[in-house]
């Protein structure tokens, strides 16, 4: 059905469950292919403004570092379910990065977890998750936490 899925994450708790979630797809040959992305956000790095430039690059590079791990653990945990994996490390607004990586790794579908938070900032702005289904040309599976 979906050979080729995006899987963005923020290696959270919500993860554990997407990851079983995909393993479960493979083993049933519904998934051949696993895009693993995880996005640094822009904004919170753009708040660290009064850093000079060489303290803010090292702040960047212990956070992607620190992404690129989990990462690989990720991709390796399902390789072992047979699934091939790419990981995807980027920066920017979570939301338009995944609607971006969605577009240029032809990707069927997007799995994504939703951690079912209701802040004011996801009220106005809407979480990461309902921005993706909202304008994503792809169908969007969502696991709940």
């Amino acid at each position: 059905m979906f050979r080729k899925i995006l899987y963005p994450t923020d290696f959270s708790e919500i993860s554990k469950k997407v990851i079983s979630a995909l393993k479960k797809l493979g083993k049933a040959g519904t998934v051949e292919e696993v895009v693993v992305q995880h996005i640094i956000d822009s904004r919170n790095l753009d708040a660290v403004v009064h850093w000079s430039p060489a303290e803010y690059e090292r702040t960047r590079k212990v956070i992607e570092d620190g992404a690129a791990e989990k990462a690989a653990q990720t991709a390796n945990a399902l390789a072992k379910a047979g699934l091939a994996v790419k990981v995807v490390i980027s920066e920017g607004i979570p939301s338009q990065e995944i609607l971006k990586t969605a577009k240029s790794a032809g990707v069927s579908a997007i799995i994504i977890g939703s951690h079912g938070k209701s802040n004011l900032r996801e009220m106005l702005l809407g979480s990461v998750s309902e921005q993706v289904i909202k304008k994503s040309r792809k169908p969007v599976i969502v696991i709940k936490r």
